[in-house]
């Protein structure tokens, strides 16, 4: 499957926060990366991740080798919605509700 997302996360924030993430939740192991890439794999198959800057925002295009309802597209997607949206914005392991429906302040 494929995915693209634009988030306000620098790159390496968020290529670090995809090595923790995935490789927490998975027996991935990364098998190549560079500092705008990395590719992890392992039983249950590839992910390769690429980010580049578009002004403040990086876009991250996203690939595995698997179906969207694979244990690794899952957790991919899991990945992508801790990634915030706009500068300010709280995202990542201990601000982020499920299906990121993250807020800030009382709503």
């Amino acid at each position: 499957m494929k995915y693209v997302r634009m988030t306000s996360a620098p790159i390496r924030q968020a290529l670090d926060l995809a090595r923790e993430i995935l490789k927490e939740r998975l027996p991935l192991e990364e098998v190549a990366s560079d500092a705008h890439s990395v590719t992890l794999s392992g039983g249950d198959g590839t992910v390769k991740i690429h980010a580049h800057r578009h002004g403040l925002d990086t876009q991250l295009d996203v690939s595995t080798d698997q179906l969207r309802t694979s244990r690794l597209d899952n957790e991919v997607q899991y990945w992508l919605t801790m990634l915030p949206y706009q500068p300010g914005e709280l995202r990542g392991r201990g601000s982020a509700l499920p299906a990121g429906l993250s807020r800030q302040g009382g709503t």
